[in-house]
This record gives structure tokens, C-alpha cells and sequence, in this order.
């Protein structure tokens, strides 16, 4: 059975994962996170993507990113994915795979779920047990977006630039929105849509991505999408 291609629109906002094969570590010391991060801002810049969130957990990574044509993140991840493994296996003295696969993507909606996706990543390592509050975890953009702590990986999306314009107050009302967890629901939709490749957003995005990308976003949908003439018509 072939492949199915991912969605990748400019401009629209992806969550991205990518995992170890069989979930083994990725990495072993902080050096290989250094090593990974260095990577993708290089290939961040080239491929002209711009990183909105991450955090880099022992078997899997996830990244928050837009992209400014529409192979921008599918070039960045293999370029990204290609030198670590080098580095990791002569690192490791090892060899074959290391990823499970091809990286897992989806579209998101900004309006409706993008600060979600930040506290959704932001709050990976709190969920895993690892650190009670996600500014104790040093590799994820929490420290970045919620303390102020500078990074050139980082560029800021519009929607979290509205949070406040004040710089000062919009930390603080960043960190309000980690005040609680993430709903279990809303857990189950990101990782599905991600898992599966689907859009993250209302109906009326997930048409409209179909009338632009020719293809489906939405789970049990085949063929042209249902309703993409009146898709394109749709404002933002």
C-alpha cells in the first residue's frame, strides 16, 4: 500500500512528532540534545520554518512550527533526521535505524488550538512524571515563552504575540494558561490527528485545507472531499 502524503500548507501551523523505532531513546546525554537542536536550527533557517515550540523527550520530540512554503518541514525533518542518526550511531559505535518511520505531522488550526499545542508540548515532561512544573525541564520552550529566556531556535507565533502586548505581562499570562493540565479529550484529539496525518481545527478549516491541499484531513473521508467548492470561499 503506498504512502500516504502528508498535508503541508504555508503559513499553517504544524505539530510534528517523531519518535524512536520501538520507542528506544534518541537520546542518551543532554551533548545528543545540543547535537539535535543545533540541527534543527540550521535546517529550521534553511528550509525557512519557523519554530513556535518543542521539547526534546528521551524517545520522541515534538515541534510546533509553520512553514513558508509548503515542503519546508518535510525537507527540514529529513535533513534534520538524516545528520543525527550519522552522529548518534558513530557516536554509539551502532547502526541502522533509529526513527520509527516517517515523522508524524498534522495541521492546526490557529485561532482554535494553537496555544493548546503549546501546553500540550510544553507540558510533555509534567505528564511523563519527569519534573512537576514544566520551567524545571531545560528542553522544551517553556522557559522560552513562559520565563522570557532568549533562543534563536525561537519565533514567535502571531496568536501567542496577542496573548498581551506587553512583553513582561504576556509572560505572565502564558504562564496562567498552565494553571491546569490538558484536558484528557483534547489529549486524545491532538495525538489522533497527529498520529493519522488529520487537520486539528472546526469543520470549516478542515474544509478549507481540503479545497486548498486536493486532499483529505478528515478521518473516514475518501476521494474528493464532500463540501470543497464552498471551501474555497471561506475566509480566515
Amino acid at each position: 500500500m503506498p504512502r500516504k502524503s502528508r498535508v503541508s500548507l504555508a503559513g499553517v501551523a504544524e505539530h510534528v512528532i517523531q519518535r524512536g523505532n520501538n520507542r528506544q531513546a534518541i537520546f542518551a546525554c543532554e551533548n545528543d540534545m545540543k547535537v539535535y537542536v543545533t540541527w534543527l536550527k540550521q535546517y529550521s533557517k534553511k528550509y525557512k520554518v519557523a519554530i513556535h515550540a518543542w521539547v526534546l523527550m528521551t524517545n520522541h520530540v515534538h515541534i510546533l512550527c509553520s512553514p513558508a512554503n509548503h515542503s519546508g518541514i518535510s525537507q527540514m525533518m529529513q535533513s534534520l533526521g538524516r545528520m543525527y542518526v550519522m552522529y548518534f550511531n558513530r557516536a554509539y559505535k551502532r547502526s541502522g535505524t533509529l526513527w520509527e518511520g516517517r515523522y508524524r505531522s498534522c495541521l492546526v488550526q490557529s485561532e482554535q488550538y494553537l496555544l493548546e499545542l503549546y501546553r500540550y508540548i510544553e507540558l510533555n515532561p509534567v505528564r511523563a512524571g519527569m519534573v512537576q512544573d514544566p520551567s524545571e525541564y531545560s528542553w522544551s520552550s517553556y522557559q522560552c515563552n513562559a520565563l522570557g529566556k532568549q533562543s534563536d531556535l525561537l519565533t514567535a507565533h502571531p496568536n501567542y504575540l496577542a496573548i498581551n502586548q506587553d512583553a513582561n505581562n504576556r509572560l505572565a499570562d502564558y504562564r496562567k494558561l498552565f494553571a491546569g493540565y490538558v484536558e484528557s479529550e483534547l489529549i486524545e484529539d491532538i495525538r489522533k490527528a497527529t498520529n493519522k496525518g488529520l487537520a486539528l481545527g472546526n469543520e470549516q478549516f478542515k474544509f478549507k485545507v481540503e479545497a486548498l491541499s486536493g486532499r483529505s484531513v478528515i478521518e473516514g473521508k475518501r476521494g474528493r472531499p464532500i463540501g470543497w467548492k464552498k471551501a474555497v470561499d471561506v475566509s480566515d
